[in-house]
């Protein structure tokens, strides 16, 4: 799973970091609201995690830009010595998914992450999805357009399964490679998923009139998106 986390303490983000690349996931970390804006408008993550108190914008700020003028859903955790509630419940209803009182406790952290993920990603037990006029069988690998099984390669699929599931949300082209190839294939350059993106759109035939289309966002990667189709 992808981070990004905005923490201004440098020793604070260092053993968050830590945690959490033990734990398996990649962690992008930066110390200011306005370097964790710009590497969130380049990249796409899984998850973030922000610090209220930071030297520039507070977190809450941050939050409020992602969910505002960014219309940024991804997940959201808000860590900060603020616990009184108050504090716990504006940053809920601003957006955040869910919020850490410092200090941070690594078990506890990793724990809430997971907790989140598996709910913004569906029931593990989960064995198909439902994204009309396609249905995705997730234990079979099969993909049907209308009732007709399209053919698709195992790797197409799971690109396939990765953008439906992260729907409306800009995915970069690095994020994909990690989730769809392994976060360890370095041999599998960008162009790979150019290749296997055009090749889906095609086969999936997606478009307006299937009510799905598969943009190409400039230097950064693709959104698929749900569209009204035409009557």
């Amino acid at each position: 799973m992808r981070i990004a986390i905005l923490e201004d303490d440098p020793d604070q983000a260092a053993l968050i970091s830590l945690w959490l690349t033990q734990a398996e996931h990649k962690v992008d970390s930066s110390a200011d609201a306005a370097s964790f804006l710009r590497s969130v408008r380049r990249d796409s993550f899984d998850l973030y995690l922000l610090d209220w108190v930071l030297p520039d914008l507070s977190g809450i700020e941050v939050l409020e830009k992602l969910r505002g003028e960014m219309d940024d859903y991804t997940p959201v955790v808000i860590a900060t010595a603020k616990d009184d509630e108050p504090s716990i419940v504006r940053s809920l209803e601003t957006g955040a998914d869910d919020y850490l009182v410092k200090p941070i406790r690594r078990a506890e952290l990793i724990a809430r992450v997971g907790a989140i993920m598996r709910r913004a990603g569906g029931a593990p037990e989960q064995d198909s999805l439902d994204a009309s006029p396609y249905l995705l069988n997730i234990t079979k690998k099969k993909v049907s357009l209308d009732g007709e099984t399209i053919d698709l390669t195992n790797r197409e699929f799971d690109l396939a399964l990765f953008l439906f599931r992260n729907a409306g949300k800009m995915l970069s082209r690095g994020h994909l490679l990690e989730a769809v190839w392994g976060i360890e294939n370095k041999a599998v350059s960008t162009r790979t998923v150019d290749t296997h993106v055009s090749r889906l759109r095609k086969k999936l035939e997606l478009c307006e009139e299937r009510g799905w289309v598969l943009s190409s966002i400039y230097q950064h990667g693709y959104r698929l998106e749900k569209v009204a189709a035409d009557t």
